[in-house]
Order: structure tokens, then C-alpha cells, then sequence
């Protein structure tokens, strides 16, 4: 895995429009030829995806049937974000993320080899057929010990769309507005999916074991 750090110069956000950065644009060698190789085989399997209708029921009462219910854990990403190695400052995670079709739903979870845990908790919206429109609510954080001997669990809202455009208005945002949150999905079978963020960025994931 390369090494990513928490930061904006050479970390998981970029610079400008605090999205996560493409790892694609510091991966060399061995590496990048490795991640065309990926990026062939999507291609080549995104014209065979057998679930036209991903998002199908996405949000009902029979969202549990939904084709993108249940838990996926990464496989591989060029998400900057979503990368974790022993060798960096941050360390080493489990990374995957839980869809609640019946409640509109998705969880990201990163659990670090600290002890640590993140949990972001997003609101999902079925846009079309393969596009999950995605809106951030909250992030909760717990430490490997709590703080003060007391606190387990921080929880961080996160700013919704009107708070985030009055703040690029006065100048403490991306000047074009927050970059749009959503994943189209590339190719989806009962074990494995791939989709690829409004940001350009790739996710490939299989279906988690206690998930089946």
C-alpha cells in the first residue's frame, strides 16, 4: 500500500476543493502500471453489469431487497481517503461501509489497528438506476481509550449544503462550492461492486462475509 497522510499537501484531501485526492496522481512505477491493470479490468467488466437497476427499492420499506443492501468492505481505491497502511502516520484500517437500503442509509467505517473507529454516516438517494446522490450528516470518532477517562465518543456534525455555500460566500470554502457527492455504480453482482465517485475516484468492494 503507499503511505497517506492526514493533510492536505501530499494527504487525503485536495488542496483546493478539499475533496479526497486521486492517489493515481502520486502513484508510480510498479504501482501505477498495477492500478492500470485494475482500471482495465473495469472497464472491461462495466458493459457486463448484470443490475441495470442498482438502486432499485433504495429507500422503501423493501429496501432490505435492495441489490446495494449490506456491507462492503474495500478491496481497492484510488481514493486517498479511503487508503490505509501500516506504514503511515495514521496507520493501518479496516475500511468498508454498511448500505441500509430501508432507511436510505450508508455508514463508512474505518477501524484502525490502534483501536481507534470512525464512523461516518451519510443520507442516500437513489438519483437514477446506477447514481446513489450521497449527503453527509455526522461523524462519530472514538478513541482507543476515552478521553479524560470519561468520553468514548465524539460526534461531529458535519455542515449541511446551506452552511457549506455561506461559507465558501465568505471566502472559507472552495470558491466553485462543495464538489457533488454521489457514485455511480459501475458493476454489481451479489459479491462484488465497483463505482466511481462524482470526483472521478475508484472503488472496487466485495460483499463482507457476515453480509451473505
Amino acid at each position: 500500500k503507499t503511505s497517506v497522510d492526514f493533510g492536505v499537501k501530499g494527504g487525503e484531501l485536495d488542496k483546493k476543493s478539499r475533496a479526497p485526492a486521486d492517489l493515481r496522481q502520486v502513484w508510480t512505477g510498479r504501482v501505477r502500471e498495477a492500478a492500470r491493470a485494475v482500471e482495465s479490468a473495469i472497464d472491461t467488466l462495466a458493459p457486463l453489469n448484470p443490475t441495470p437497476d442498482a438502486t432499485k427499492l433504495l429507500g422503501t420499506v423493501e429496501g432490505d431487497l435492495c441489490p446495494l443492501h449490506g456491507a462492503w468492505r474495500n478491496v481497492w481505491t484510488t481514493a486517498a481517503d479511503a487508503s490505509f497502511s501500516p506504514n503511515s502516520t495514521r496507520g493501518d484500517a479496516n475500511v468498508y461501509n454498511v448500505v441500509d437500503g430501508t432507511r436510505s442509509r450508508i455508514t463508512n467505517h474505518i477501524d484502525f489497528a490502534s483501536g481507534a473507529q470512525f464512523r461516518v454516516l451519510l443520507r442516500a438517494t437513489a438519483l437514477s438506476p446506477l447514481r446513489v446522490g450521497l449527503r453527509f450528516r455526522f461523524v462519530k470518532v472514538s478513541p482507543p481509550r476515552p478521553i479524560l477517562g470519561l468520553l468514548r465518543t465524539i460526534v461531529i456534525p458535519v455542515p449541511g449544503p446551506f452552511l457549506t455555500r455561506v461559507l465558501s460566500l465568505l471566502g472559507r470554502g472552495p470558491k466553485e462550492g462543495p464538489p457533488p457527492a454521489y457514485f455511480d455504480v459501475l458493476y454489481l453482482d451479489d459479491e462484488l461492486r465497483v463505482h466511481v465517485t462524482g470526483q472521478g475516484n475508484l472503488f472496487v468492494q466485495r460483499r463482507a462475509p457476515w453480509s451473505r
